[in-house]
């Protein structure tokens, strides 16, 4: 029995896609719910977007991992496989938060795998930028000596990371996972995150400067690259370790690239070509902090929010990093990543079509 927690997030259901059409693996799938009536809520909707596969293969059960024994419900004596979805993934979490869930979440995990006799891969899911603010060459390795981070976010995933390979006793994979920005090749968008609403702002004309430099690679991949990947690691004859879920340094658009793809695709459209916005000025961070600090007296206004929205990551944009994956290609012999500017390309005509997935009457509406 392989276990997903945080099942019902964006990557735990498209794990458990995978796992179901891929493997004849039953799973044990965690959810989080308030109570009941969510529980039955979540249950439902996952079961229905799971499918016939499901059938008979798949168990639901609650699981909230700030609870003093989350998985106490799931039988340790059948747990073969685990993978560890569950977690905070937004910029802005706070501290508290994120060392409640992703922090003190991954060792309860570690806890519970300890328990699991014939357990073959216990593989945690983490983030390219718990590197923090080192530049430079990032290793499929341990980041070693604590570095500093540039949200809290990122300094969880890199807390968790750091505790769970403190212990020789599992059989561990971490999977450091690049920015999903689509489903699959096609560019199509399900879940909105920093990428997306960033893209947003520029569009609607809400912000016009862009802290960055714009020769810093930026780590893109789908949903699809990313389930196939984590499943084919999963398996026992995969080595643990480190892994880069992404594409390599070679594979990679630049800040700049993006953006002149992204503006592409805006001036393209009818609608922003008749708002004459100007693609936006490069800046650097301290113009930017200034910026953001003189905004929080306009506590409401759209500038305000759309600042807030790019502050918690903006300092990445200033540290460039290549992460090598060689390790993941050497494991990985189906290893293809999405080309990166046909992805991106895809992915803002899709933006920009479906106006970030409005329905086609609001569209019509705003385009009247």
């Amino acid at each position: 029995m392989i276990v997903v927690t945080g099942a019902d997030g964006y990557l735990g259901r498209r794990v458990a896609a995978r796992l179901l059409a891929d493997t004849d693996d039953r799973l044990a799938l965690t959810v989080r719910a308030a109570d009941r009536a969510e529980f039955a809520s979540k249950e439902a909707s996952l079961l229905r977007e799971l499918g016939a596969a499901a059938a008979d293969r798949v168990a639901i059960t609650p699981a909230d991992v700030r609870e003093p024994a989350p998985f106490a419900a799931l039988d340790p004596d059948a747990v073969t496989g685990i993978v560890h979805a569950a977690a905070l993934t937004a910029f802005n979490v706070e501290r508290t938060a994120a060392r409640e869930v992703n922090v003190r979440g991954a060792e309860k995990l570690g806890a519970f795998a300890r328990r699991c006799a014939k357990l073959e891969r216990l593989l945690v899911l983490s983030t390219l930028y718990g590197a923090g603010r080192r530049v430079g060459t990032v290793a499929e390795a341990p980041h070693g000596d604590e570095p500093t981070f540039v949200n809290f976010y990122e300094w969880s995933k890199w807390e968790a990371e750091r505790q769970l390979l403190a212990t020789t006793d599992l059989p561990l994979s971490l999977v450091r996972l690049a920015t999903v920005v689509a489903e699959d090749d096609e560019g199509a968008v399900t879940q909105q995150n920093a990428f997306h609403n960033t893209l947003k702002l520029f569009f609607y004309g809400l912000l016009s400067l862009l802290p960055g430099d714009p020769e810093t690679p930026l780590y893109l991949a789908t949903a699809d690259f990313t389930a196939r990947g984590v499943v084919h690691l999963l398996r026992p004859e995969s080595p643990g370790g480190v892994y880069h879920l992404a594409p390599g340094p070679s594979e990679v658009l630049t800040l700049g690239d993006l953006i002149g793809i992204a503006f592409d695709a805006f001036e393209a459209d009818t609608g922003f070509r008749r708002r004459r916005l100007l693609r936006p000025e490069f800046c650097d961070i301290e113009s930017f902090r200034d910026l953001v600090e003189a905004s929080r007296g306009l506590t409401n206004s759209p500038m305000s929010q759309a600042l807030g929205s790019v502050a918690p990551f903006a300092e990445q944009m200033f540290l460039p990093k290549d992460f090598d994956n060689t390790r993941l290609r050497a494991t990985w012999t189906d290893y293809v990543t999405p080309p990166p500017r046909h992805l991106a390309e895809a992915t803002c005509a899709w933006l920009v079509r479906t106006r970030w997935g409005r329905s086609a009457a609001e569209i019509r509406e705003e385009k009247s």
